[in-house]
C-alpha cells in the first residue's frame, strides 16, 4: 500500500486551502489522505488543564469538519484525521517519515497578515524527510480552501545541469505525468568568471550565443533519463542569464506548482534549506514543492 499524503491543519485559512491541495494531489497519486490537527504552542511553562481540555475539544472538531468537508467534495478518497499532542513542527516532522508528502500552510494561526511564510513552515522546508509542498490560499479563496485550482497547467523545475538532483526532476516530471501537465525546466546561468575579469570590459555577442549553447546541451543531456522514463509529459527548457532565484519567480507566474530542490546534509540533524528555495518559499506566485535529496 502506497504511503499517503499528509496535511497539517490548523484551523488556519492557509491550512485549509492545503488541505484542499492535499486532496487533490492525493486523488491523482491514487493513494490515501491523512490529516494531521496541530495546535500553536500556548505561551508560559504551564497551561491550564481546562484551557488544554478547551483546545482539544475544539482540534477534535476540526478534524471531524475538514474530514466531513473533503470526503463530501472527493467521494472516493480515503480520508483520515488525527490529533497531535507534540509542538507542531515536531509532530509534522514526525508523521511525515511515514508519508509520500507533506503539503502545509505557508502560514498558520500563529502567523500575522503580512507574514509570508511562517516559522513551522520553515523547519518542515528545511528538515522534512519526504517532500513538502507549500499553500498559500489565493485572493479569492472562500473560508474552507475550496477555491478552485489555478488551471494554467504547467508546472516549473528547478534545475542545474552542472549539479544535477535525481529526486527533485523525478517528483516534477512524476507530477507532471499525473496532471498531464506541461512541465517547463528552468536553468539559471551566468557569464563565465573569465569574461568580467579587470582585463575585460565587453562580452560580444558570439561569446555569449556559445556559452548560452553549451548550457542549453549541457541541460538537453542531463534531462535525458528523465526524459526516457516518462515519454508522455511534454517539457520544454529555457536556460535564463539571471539570478536562479529571480528565474524562478518569473517562471512561478505562470505555473501550478514550482518545483525545488534542498541537498540534504548529515551534518545539519536539524536541516538547511538554500538561499533559492528560501527566497521562493517567501515570493512565489503559485504553491512550492521542496525535495530533498543527496549529493
Amino acid at each position: 500500500m502506497r504511503p499517503p499524503v499528509l496535511a497539517g491543519i490548523d484551523g488556519s485559512e492557509c491550512a485549509a486551502a492545503a488541505a484542499e491541495w492535499a486532496a487533490r494531489e492525493a486523488a491523482l497519486r491514487g493513494t490515501a489522505l491523512r490529516l494531521l490537527h496541530v495546535s500553536p504552542q500556548l505561551a508560559g511553562p504551564t497551561v491550564p488543564d481546562p484551557a488544554l481540555e478547551r483546545l482539544h475539544v475544539m482540534g477534535a472538531r476540526l478534524v471531524q469538519r475538514t474530514v466531513e468537508s473533503l470526503t463530501a467534495r472527493h467521494p472516493d478518497l480515503d480520508v483520515k484525521g488525527e490529533q497531535a499532542d507534540e509542538p507542531p513542527a515536531l509532530a509534522l516532522l514526525g508523521a511525515a517519515r511515514a508519508a509520500e508528502l507533506l503539503v502545509v500552510g505557508s502560514r498558520g494561526t500563529g502567523g500575522f497578515r503580512d507574514l509570508v511564510v511562517g516559522s513551522v513552515a520553515l523547519r518542515m522546508a528545511a528538515a522534512a524527510p519526504c517532500p513538502v509542498v507549500f499553500v498559500s490560499p489565493p485572493a479569492d479563496t472562500s473560508n474552507d480552501g475550496t477555491s478552485p485550482p489555478r488551471g494554467t497547467g504547467q508546472i516549473v523545475l528547478g534545475f542545474d545541469a552542472h549539479r544535477p538532483a535525481g529526486e527533485p526532476a523525478d517528483f516534477a516530471f512524476r507530477t507532471a505525468e499525473a496532471r498531464a501537465a506541461r512541465l517547463y525546466v528552468v536553468q539559471a546561468w551566468a557569464l563565465p568568471a573569465e569574461s568580467v575579469s579587470p582585463r575585460t570590459f565587453v562580452v560580444t555577442e558570439e561569446d555569449r550565443a556559445t556559452w548560452e549553447d553549451q548550457e542549453v546541451l549541457g541541460l538537453s543531456d542531463a534531462l535525458r533519463p528523465w526524459r526516457e522514463k516518462y515519454p508522455g509529459v511534454r517539457a520544454a527548457t529555457d536556460v535564463m542569464l539571471l539570478h536562479a532565484a529571480e528565474a524562478l519567480l518569473n517562471a512561478s507566474r505562470d505555473a501550478d506548482l514550482l518545483v525545488v530542490g534542498r541537498h540534504t546534509d548529515p551534518r545539519a540533524p536539524e536541516g538547511r534549506l538554500g538561499p533559492v528555495a528560501h527566497a521562493v518559499l517567501h515570493h512565489a506566485r503559485c504553491p512550492v514543492a521542496v525535495v530533498p535529496h543527496g549529493a
